[in-house]
């Protein structure tokens, strides 16, 4: 503590001894006579007096006061002053943050400005003996609180100012199992408050600040949208969607497509080069949330059976055990893993079913969960983009109403954007797999073809068998996001959303020293 202590005391003990007369360094400094009252002594004790007084919890903050308690800094000197005045960079701060935090909704006091611009004041207007203070009082508590605000500024504005992983993950409890369900699986970074601290000393920490603010058509639309209301409801609502922009920042895939879907919205975007696809979604309940996820969409099945997972046969299936009907009302079937062998259903009990040998699944085709295609993407969670046998669900306002997939409202268009070089042919064979009216000559030909031989009584493929499997090349990037104020993507107008999972209050009540 004590070698810290004299970082401040050290540059002033070795500028006091220098060897010009009193007059020309008055002269030449910013603090005019007052640089003849800097005290080595006193600077070390207000210093020291400042470091214990500092009760903070803030990370950023922490990490500065450990700075400036047991290590020496960059050559020993202040960061923000030297013996002929404070540097211009604390004024440039001053006025960068007094436009910044209001356009993010950010509370100026919870990053000391009230502190640094009462003391800068007392600097430029030397207004020391006037208000009772002394330079070697103002001076460290000036640098120390402008450290502390960089760091705090810099580091949030790169990586967040809360742990969205820590807050969403320890918030609903799992449906199976002990724990927690994990709702948060995108990969943030951990805030580097080390970087910050490096930029400090450097003569290009002004620009650090500056770019350090996220940036793009979202964050750009949700600062604008800050600048121009007062409520202080909406204020909040679009300050805690901004700080998601600081968690992610995604990137298009090489031929520029990607497919966003805002749960918030309950929306799909399929965003390509010069064109973009919107559809609704259903997506999990409030007891079932969807994951919030990055992922990309490898490969699609047509008319694919469910295998059930084994969080639905708890929850769902073990109740009908012993009820044949059930199963054959539905067309799940009971597959042993281990011989292959499929179960009567009357024959298995609840126990049986839960004791992982077995496999429930439901066949392919008309009537399936899953409608008759899906769209896989690798994740933890067995969620994936699919059709439905329910399609009258998209036009419910509210559309939380699965285990965590996404039922999308427009499959076979969705397909289509996957595929973009597909020939007509592949798409009529996905057409007729899925029972919808063929678009080719050849594939009305083939219906033809296939109806009149049905006709004549022949056993013969059916069209489901068409098109089973399709690689996506190259995979397209798939983002799961929940923003309850987001800018359409094809109108680019900022649309409000309905808070449906609950997150915005989790977040804004773990930044109200930041939101006001």
């Amino acid at each position: 503590m004590k070698k810290a202590i004299l970082l401040i005391a050290c540059t002033c003990a070795a500028l006091l001894s220098c060897s010009t007369t009193p007059t020309s360094e008055a002269d030449r400094s910013a603090f005019g006579r007052y640089v003849y009252d800097l005290d080595t002594l006193q600077l070390q004790q207000n210093l020291r007096q400042i470091l214990s007084a500092d009760t903070s919890d803030w990370k950023a903050h922490l990490i500065v006061r450990q700075h400036y308690s047991t290590a020496n800094r960059y050559e020993d000197t202040p960061l923000w002053f030297n013996r002929m005045g404070v540097s211009e960079d604390a004024d440039t701060l001053l006025a960068i943050l007094r436009r910044e935090l209001p356009l993010a909704g950010l509370d100026s006091a919870a990053f000391l400005l009230p502190q640094i611009a009462h003391d800068l004041e007392i600097i430029h207007r030397l207004a020391f003996d006037s208000l009772g203070v002394s330079i070697n009082e103002v001076l460290p508590r000036l640098d120390y609180n402008l450290s502390r605000t960089y760091v705090h500024y810099c580091t949030g504005q790169r990586y967040g100012f809360l742990r969205p992983d820590k807050l969403l993950n320890q918030l609903d409890n799992k449906l199976a199992g002990p724990g927690y369900a994990r709702l948060f699986a995108y990969e943030v970074q951990t805030p580097d408050y080390a970087e910050a601290l490096r930029q400090l000393p450097s003569d290009d920490r002004m620009d650090y600040l500056r770019n350090s603010r996220p940036t793009g058509a979202v964050s750009e639309a949700l600062r604008a949208a800050i600048d121009t209301t007062t409520s202080k409801e909406l204020r909040r609502k679009l300050a805690i969607n901004l700080e998601r922009c600081r968690w992610q920042r995604p990137q298009p895939a090489t031929d520029g497509r990607r497919i966003i879907v805002n749960l918030a919205a309950q929306q799909l975007w399929a965003i390509g080069p010069d064109s973009i696809l919107k559809m609704r979604i259903c997506c999990g309940s409030t007891l079932t949330k969807t994951p919030l996820l990055h992922s990309t969409i490898k490969y699609m099945q047509v008319n694919p059976e469910w295998i059930i997972p084994q969080n639905i046969v708890k929850t769902d299936i073990t109740r009908h055990a012993g009820d044949s009907a059930y199963f054959a009302r539905h067309r799940y079937y009971i597959i042993n893993r281990s011989t292959g062998d499929t179960l009567n259903p009357a024959k298995v009990t609840s126990d049986q079913m839960l004791s992982g040998r077995l496999r429930i699944a439901q066949f392919g085709g008309a009537g399936n969960s899953l409608g008759r295609i899906v769209f896989r993407f690798p994740n933890d969670f067995a969620v994936y983009l699919h059709d439905t046998n329910n399609p009258s669900a998209f036009q419910r306002e509210r559309r939380t109403l699965s285990h965590g997939c996404i039922r999308v409202e427009q499959p076979f268009e969705l397909a289509c954007f996957l595929l973009p070089d597909a020939d007509e042919w592949t798409l009529d064979r996905l057409r007729l797999s899925m029972d919808l009216p063929p678009q080719s000559e050849r594939g009305r030909d083939y219906l033809k073809d296939l109806r009149e031989r049905e006709r004549n009584g022949e056993t013969i493929q059916r069209p489901l068998r068409l098109l089973t499997y399709h690689d996506i090349k190259p995979n397209v990037p798939l983002f799961i996001i929940y923003y309850t104020a987001y800018p359409d993507p094809e109108t680019h107008h900022l649309q409000f959303h309905s808070d449906i999972y609950g997150y915005d209050r989790v977040l804004l009540r773990a930044a109200q020293s930041l939101i006001p």
